[in-house]
């Protein structure tokens, strides 16, 4: 993407002001977000880099969506804030909605895969979730992203439509193939696109990160799920819905060159 080698520094400056200019690469995923909230003026510092019409998309603190956290020995604790409107009101929605404005694309709520004990009482999990959606400020885009089969079930799909909060499709070894998420969770019902294509081929991120590295090219072409993203972006398309799709560099190994050729085929899906 960049036309020169660069240092971490010079790219914080200058990385997001170049990706910007892309004319395909309209939007990004801040991931940093999840381990730590933002304030406002960390965010507006960002949208300041980006033109009128660029998008982000935020992930949510793991706190408001981790029922335990990690510790610093490699154990994890309970966590008191998950699922808790008020501060996710305070820490996450207010910060994110103030500094990005209208470049603010969605707010992700990222889910990790049930414990056992939960997996075992997925109705109870729904309900706490629309609960705490319910209580968010209004005006917002949020988004939700599960990686639990269990919780893809005609109640998760009702309390979005109740919410108004659109589903991240999600292309996740944890997570059902997009064809089974679409079935259930159409694109036409939901009020914006929210894709992640972050993992292909069953890898891990690890293994991804080993094999593919430094990511300068289409290591592990998955043309199946190319069609399949295609496919529900068109589908969005024709309605007017907008969207947001999200590459990680561990889809196919390299992110620009996978937006490159996924932007081809939507336009052929679109002909």
């Amino acid at each position: 993407l960049y036309d020169r080698a660069a240092s971490e520094a010079a790219l914080s400056k200058a990385g997001l002001p170049a990706y910007a200019r892309n004319p395909l690469l309209r939007a990004v995923g801040m991931d940093r977000t999840y381990y730590a909230p933002l304030d406002a003026a960390a965010f507006a510092l960002h949208a300041a880099q980006v033109p009128e019409g660029f998008r982000f998309l935020v992930k949510a603190s793991q706190e408001c969506t981790s029922p335990t956290l990690p510790t610093a020995a490699g154990g994890s604790v309970a966590n008191p804030r998950f699922l808790d409107p008020a501060w996710a009101k305070e820490a996450v929605v207010a910060p994110a909605a103030e500094g990005l404005g209208e470049k603010l694309g969605v707010l992700l709520f990222q889910f990790p895969p049930l414990t056992f004990s939960a997996s075992r009482r997925p109705e109870a999990v729904l309900e706490r979730l629309r609960a705490f959606l319910a209580a968010l400020p209004a005006g917002v885009p949020y988004g939700v992203e599960l990686r639990s089969p269990a919780l893809f079930t005609p109640a998760y799909a009702k309390l979005l439509e109740e919410t108004g909060a659109a589903h991240s499709y999600v292309v996740h070894p944890a997570a059902p193939e997009l064809e089974a998420q679409a079935r259930l969770l159409p694109p036409e019902a939901q009020p914006s696109l929210v894709l992640r294509w972050m993992l292909g081929h069953g890898r891990g991120y690890e293994e991804a990160r080993e094999l593919y590295r430094p990511f300068d090219r289409l290591a592990a072409p998955d043309p199946d799920t190319r069609e399949a993203v295609a496919r529900i972006c068109a589908r969005a398309s024709r309605l007017g819905r907008p969207g947001i799709v999200i590459v990680n560099n561990k889809a196919e190994g390299c992110s620009p060159r996978s937006v490159f050729a996924l932007a081809e085929r939507i336009a052929g899906e679109a002909g």
